[in-house]
């Protein structure tokens, strides 16, 4: 049986919409297993949150937004699993090494790649209600996606301002090269 064109030109998911996102979640990793303890114990001065808390906090959100709001599965497969209640980014006690941030970061990816693999176009319309500082919150998966991508971003731009106050080489998540396109 032939399918049809049209159908078959058409993306599964939505992967390719989001392709620099993987790297993007590639070099943060490698960035952070880079760390000594003393990097990730760095603080601002004023947030009080140290970096290995602020990059576990950024994927927690992953868990929260795609397994607790969506409904998507993989929580049990990460350091959140409970994405409601206090988290181990929480308990700033129990100081959390290179490995095992960069580990919540992959983890977590493969929450996020599943959904991107799973859901198409036509689906990032889809909404979901959740409760909220005002009342019932309205989201689309769409929308859900760019928070947490702006999230990220956000966040790994205050880690770097970190990295940069206490003269550390701060992350890069655009390296040269790394999001040029092939013009040919």
């Amino acid at each position: 049986m032939r399918q049809d064109p049209a159908i078959a030109s058409q993306p599964r998911g939505v992967t390719e919409f989001y392709a620099d996102w993987r790297g993007y979640n590639q070099r943060m990793v490698g960035h952070l297993r880079s760390m000594t303890v003393e990097d990730l114990a760095l603080e601002d001065g004023a947030r009080h949150w140290p970096i290995w808390a602020i990059a576990a906090h950024t994927v927690g959100a992953r868990v929260f937004w795609l397994c607790h709001v969506v409904g998507e599965p993989g929580a049990e497969g990460t350091p959140f699993v409970d994405p409601t209640g206090l988290g181990w980014e929480d308990d700033l006690e129990v100081v959390r090494s290179g490995d095992e941030v960069a580990e919540a970061w992959e983890s977590t990816w493969r929450v996020v790649e599943g959904c991107l693999e799973r859901w198409t176009p036509a689906m990032l319309g889809e909404t979901f209600d959740r409760a909220g500082r005002i009342g019932v919150e309205r989201y689309s998966r769409q929308s859900i996606l760019l928070r947490l991508i702006a999230h990220e971003a956000y966040h790994s731009g205050e880690i770097s301002l970190i990295e940069g106050i206490h003269g550390r080489p701060q992350f890069d998540p655009w390296p040269a090269g790394d999001w040029l396109v092939d013009a040919g």
